[in-house]
């Protein structure tokens, strides 16, 4: 098994109150996702462009 982590993150914000936002790039596809979290409640989706189109980078 690879020790190497799959997901990087390049970008976090957050705010003293909880809030944090960060995206993450799959190492694999390239695909970006956004994750937010605030408190107990989080999500995550797949970044898109203006198109609808999911970000990803090379």
């Amino acid at each position: 098994m690879k020790n190497e982590k799959r997901f990087e993150v390049v970008y976090k914000e957050g705010n003293a109150f909880g809030m944090e936002i960060k995206i993450l790039i799959d190492k694999e596809t390239g695909v970006n996702y956004i994750f937010t979290a605030s408190g107990y409640a989080g999500g995550l989706s797949p970044l898109l462009d203006a198109d609808g189109k999911p970000v990803i980078t090379k």
